[in-house]
């Protein structure tokens, strides 16, 4: 699998924006896409996951009730609609790929074989 984050930019405090990860390979519909967020100087952090059949979500407590993923297994595409936004969003986002998850959606980030190469989110305070 492999994976192409895009979407990421400058945006004001309570501004908008989604991200998108494109995904190229056979297990795209079996597989759970988690999104990790990584600021200057921190770990990386677990932001919001789908299961690969689409019926499980889940989201990091500092991003519930504004972020929003989704996914489309005909395009092979994964979402994160990011509203509200906050500066302590700002951060290299990266969607990830796990080959095992069809029915779950992993948080952890040692569940994720693949991963994709990140795009810059910056909210402007």
């Amino acid at each position: 699998v492999q994976l192409q984050a895009s979407g990421g930019g400058l945006v004001q405090t309570g501004g908008s924006l989604r991200l998108s990860c494109t995904a190229s390979g056979r297990f795209f519909s079996s597989s759970a896409m988690g999104w990790f967020r990584q600021a200057a100087g921190k770990e990386r952090e677990f932001v919001a996951a789908i299961s690969g059949n689409g019926g499980s979500t889940r989201y990091a407590d500092s991003v519930k009730g504004r972020f929003t993923i989704s996914r489309d297994n005909a395009e092979t595409m994964v979402y994160l609609q990011m509203n509200s936004l906050k500066p302590e969003d700002t951060a290299v986002y990266y969607c990830a790929a796990d080959r095992f998850s069809t029915n779950t959606a992993p948080t952890l980030i040692l569940a994720y074989e693949y991963w994709g190469q990140g795009t810059q989110v910056t909210v402007s305070s």
